[in-house]
């Protein structure tokens, strides 16, 4: 069995003039990412392979999942392919994962988190927000035999504010 655990990063700043990638999380994003690392801990571990975006807000929201969990920097990967909109290099990223690795976590971005989840998962989501989370598991062997799974769970912030 494979399991991935897909996080959109957190809400941005389009206040400051830096280029996309640059672009750093607002306040709410702070927030809303602590809400959701909060709601994951009280339903799953966290897997031990994590790959980011190497966007700073895809950067900034994994810290604040480390900072929630102890987890160390060195766990992280930055991936380039990760910094995808459409998804395709997501997938195909996927797909070329080392077969030994069962779970993974991923730290990205829209459109190409919601295309995912609503490809790969049971379950349809309009759109992926900010700060959400989607964990799908898949009954194969090899990542490259990658197909429709079942979404274990979905954490939107909104549903998590008081």
């Amino acid at each position: 069995m494979k399991s991935i655990t897909l996080v959109r990063h957190g809400k941005s700043s389009w206040k400051h003039n830096v280029s996309d990638r640059e672009r750093p999380l607002k306040s709410r994003g702070f927030r809303d990412v602590k809400l959701v690392a909060e709601e994951f801990l009280g339903k799953s571990s966290v897997p031990r392979v994590i790959f980011t975006s190497p966007a700073k807000r895809a950067l900034s929201t994994f810290e604040l999942f480390a900072n929630s969990y102890n987890i160390s920097q060195k766990n992280i990967t930055i991936v380039e392919d990760l910094y995808d909109f459409g998804g395709q290099n997501v997938i195909d990223f996927i797909k070329n994962l080392p077969d030994e690795i069962n779970e993974v976590m991923i730290f990205g971005h829209n459109n190409a988190f919601t295309s995912i989840s609503n490809i790969f998962g049971d379950v349809f989501i309009d759109n992926l927000p900010t700060s959400g989370l989607v964990k799908i598991n898949f009954e194969i062997n090899n990542w490259k035999d990658l197909k429709r799974g079942k979404t274990e769970f979905v954490i939107i912030p909104k549903e998590l504010r008081k």
